[in-house]
């Protein structure tokens, strides 16, 4: 008989869709300017829009300490529905450091768990990262949530789920020997379905040029619907995004979810050669966020943003849509989904099959 404690799949334990209802959404607060391209006086600004932006639909909760936490306040004072966590932090890219939230079995005397996977800046890009790699576990505490150590360095960013079993992921940033060494694919698989309570791994490709996370699942693919994703792509042959993009479509309309679904991959385009000062950026309209009543979604000043808009409009019909510019967001190379955390609400049964 094993000793091993139970793993949250023994548990009945399931990563929830981000479109079912949330309790709040978290952001850490930026600070770190070495980080950024150009004017870092711009940056914190553009967090104070999102978090307004939020607040008027769920609760928002920014994490900071010191100075930061100071300039935060200072900031959102005149916000309602804010609060602030003091938990020290090195960046703002609080969906790869913060926890994985997991809701429960329907009916079941469990509360709410979080998985905390361990972090190394990317597999070591931006030192120093030891604060940051305290925050999931500080912010599990903080909520009083039974913890489970994920044993493996993962992003929050990596892993994209329908809510109903199946997981995407690129395997460009887990199977990754600065990350897991040592570790193989079949090997990482066990510990996702363990800890994370899905089913089905869906492996992908595809990168961003520009993008230092090696490929995130949330700039290139995510699931709007079980069954249904929305795809990453650059028509221009000439961008270097076009062909890495094109095999990533064709590998996800040859998968097959958890319950047997072949996936409905719809193309999403994303703007061409998105640049700033020479150095082009990971601009994606696929690194949306979704809350209460909303999805919010990265516009760039690119004719591709009213198509994008659209798509998402149809995609989750009765939210508001709303466009959040992020020219410079994706100065520090990510979006609106990369800097927040959502925290789902307990009690509810997994989404309808499509």
């Amino acid at each position: 008989m094993s000793s091993l404690p139970p793993t949250p799949a023994d548990l009945g334990y399931r990563l929830p869709a981000e479109w079912e209802p949330h309790l709040a959404t978290f952001l850490a607060w930026p600070h770190r300017r070495a980080t950024w391209l150009g004017d870092f006086a711009e940056v914190p600004p553009v967090f104070a829009t999102i978090a307004r932006a939020i607040a008027a639909h769920e609760p928002v909760r920014i994490l900071a300490a010191g100075e930061p936490l100071a300039a935060a306040r200072r900031g959102l004072a005149d916000v309602g529905g804010v609060e602030f966590e003091e938990i020290a932090t090195n960046d703002a890219w609080l969906r790869d450091t913060g926890p994985v939230f997991l809701l429960p079995p329907s009916g079941s005397a469990l509360p709410p768990a979080a998985v905390t996977f361990r972090w190394n800046a990317w597999g070591g890009k931006y030192p120093p990262w030891d604060d940051d790699a305290r925050v999931s576990r500080a912010l599990a505490g903080r909520l009083g949530l039974p913890v489970f150590d994920g044993g493996i360095v993962l992003e929050g960013g990596a892993i994209e789920t329908d809510g109903d079993g199946t997981l995407l992921v690129n395997e460009r940033c887990v199977v990754d020997a600065r990350r897991n060494p040592g570790l193989d694919r079949t090997a990482l698989e066990r510990v996702l379905t363990a800890m994370l309570g899905v089913e089905r791994v869906l492996w992908t490709g595809g990168e961003l040029a520009g993008d230092d996370t090696d490929g995130h699942i949330d700039q290139l693919a995510r699931f709007v619907a079980p069954g249904r994703v929305l795809a990453a792509r650059q028509s221009d042959p000439l961008d270097p995004n076009h062909e890495p993009l094109e095999a990533n479509l064709a590998l996800l309309r040859s998968l097959v979810d958890a319950r047997g679904r072949p996936l409905d991959v719809i193309p999403v385009e994303i703007p061409p050669r998105f640049a700033f000062a020479g150095v082009q950026l990971p601009a994606s309209h696929l690194n949306y966020l979704v809350a209460n009543g909303v999805v919010a979604v990265p516009v760039f000043g690119s004719p591709t943003d009213e198509p994008a808009l659209a798509t998402l409009e149809q995609a989750f019909p009765g939210r508001l849509v709303v466009p959040v510019e992020c020219g410079v967001l994706v100065r520090g190379r990510g979006g609106l989904h990369c800097i927040t955390r959502d925290q789902p609400a307990v009690g509810l049964a997994p989404p309808a099959a499509v």
